[in-house]
């Protein structure tokens, strides 16, 4: 009888310990689980535009691109909306060049942030506001990023279309489902500072559970085994007697 309070005492108490949690989790795990993934990442909201580059239009060539830029390394030919550049990577910095004329593009001004954020954006909604991130960027926006350009429409989800202002490329595209994603996922793993499964938080909670669940098997036991058991005791005395 004394295992019997002791494990009703523990398991009443880690339990309400607990609930909250396995509440949490399964509000979390289900938004995480119901929301398809490509929906979250925001695919439906960019297009994927694939124009080729026009070899004619190129009046720049490589090799003056290489005199004039000496140190130029990673060098790719692409284009920015419709126009052909060469993007490169000199002492660290990134670089935005016109293959047609050789003039610098970057970093982009407000004006050409805007046209690739409409080029890009699948939507119909209007720009409200842009901003030009250079440091202490949102949680959204990794650091390794900057500087970019966050362009906000006027559109279901409160969708945001970041561009690289050194590179004019679509960085990242976010909406209010991603972000509430990003919540859900941090309280599932109960991670507020790195979101990582393996921290020390979500290992006490899981050990604690898994206590909690050995204890209700042992009032399981108590519940249905010996009070049968007690009761057919008690049948056998009374007839007997």
């Amino acid at each position: 009888m004394n295992l019997l309070k002791i494990s009703r005492k523990y398991h009443r108490w880690l339990m309400l310990f607990l609930g909250v949690q396995f509440v949490i989790w399964s509000v979390s795990g289900a938004y995480m689980v119901i929301f398809n993934i490509d929906y979250i990442h925001g695919d439906t909201l960019v297009v994927n535009h694939q124009v080729p580059v026009n070899p004619e239009k190129i009046n720049y060539p490589l090799s003056t691109l290489v005199q004039d830029y000496p140190g130029a390394e990673r060098i790719e030919l692409g284009m920015l909306i419709d126009k052909e550049v060469y993007r490169f990577s000199q002492d660290g910095t990134q670089y935005l060049l016109d293959a047609g004329s050789g003039q610098l593009l970057s970093p982009l001004n407000q004006t050409a942030a805007i046209s690739a954020a409409k080029h890009y954006y699948a939507g119909e909604g209007e720009i409200i506001d842009v901003v030009l991130i250079t440091e202490n960027p949102p949680f959204e926006l990794s650091p390794r990023l900057l500087p970019a350009w966050r362009v906000n429409f006027d559109d279901f989800g409160s969708p945001s279309i970041y561009i690289s202002a050194r590179t004019g490329k679509l960085v990242t595209k976010r909406h209010e489902f991603w972000r509430t994603f990003d919540l859900m996922f941090t309280l599932h793993v109960i991670d507020y500072a790195s979101e990582d499964g393996g921290n020390r938080v979500f290992f006490w909670f899981t050990l604690f559970s898994l206590f909690a669940a050995t204890i209700g098997l042992v009032l399981t036991y108590f519940r249905f085994f010996k009070t049968k058991a007690h009761d057919g005791n008690v049948s056998a005395t009374k007839e007997a007697c």
